[in-house]
């Protein structure tokens, strides 16, 4: 289980640092796709493990496009809801040890659910660091949802591609 999180760990982070981040799609689209790295933890995650894996991979992002430390606040806001989204989201199947967040295990409806909820709380918490007040607001609500929609597609696309594989 270590090994293939530390694989998707990499994965993720060579993705968005070297193919998402150097894509201009116009209008300050910015898809954050790493947090699919959070999304696909296990439940049995201890909440340190969960908060310190999901620093690491905002560090390293921050790292590489040289943002202050906004990602890994973000990320970690995020690990930080992660269970309280979960609960949130009662499936009807328990959350069973071995059970993962994966379409596979709880189902298209409850995963686009999560995900959704993930996506546009890490984006909202980031931008909102970004422009460290609510002065241009309509601009940074338009940036979230437009690059909320384009990592929520990315994980989606990804999730179906290589999610049977798990």
């Amino acid at each position: 289980m270590f090994v293939r999180n530390l694989i998707r760990f990499v994965f993720v982070l060579l993705t968005q640092v070297l193919v998402l981040n150097n894509i201009n799609l116009g209008v300050n689209i910015n898809p954050a796709f790493y947090v699919y790295f959070i999304l696909l933890l296990p439940f049995e995650t201890a909440g340190w493990a969960l908060l310190l894996s999901s620093f690491l991979m905002g560090l390293g992002v921050d790292f590489f496009c040289n943002s202050l430390g906004m990602n890994a606040a973000a990320s970690v806001f995020v690990a930080f809801c992660r269970p309280g989204i979960i609960r949130f989201l009662k499936s009807r199947r328990e959350y069973e040890p071995g059970t993962r967040p994966t379409i596979r295990d709880l189902g298209v409806r409850w995963f686009f659910s999560y995900a959704f909820i993930s996506i546009v709380l890490l984006h909202t918490v980031l931008f909102f660091l970004e422009t460290f007040g609510f002065e241009n607001a309509d601009q940074t609500l338009i940036r979230i949802l437009l690059s909320s929609g384009a990592a929520f597609v990315l994980v989606i696309l990804v999730q179906f591609l290589f999610g049977r594989r798990e």
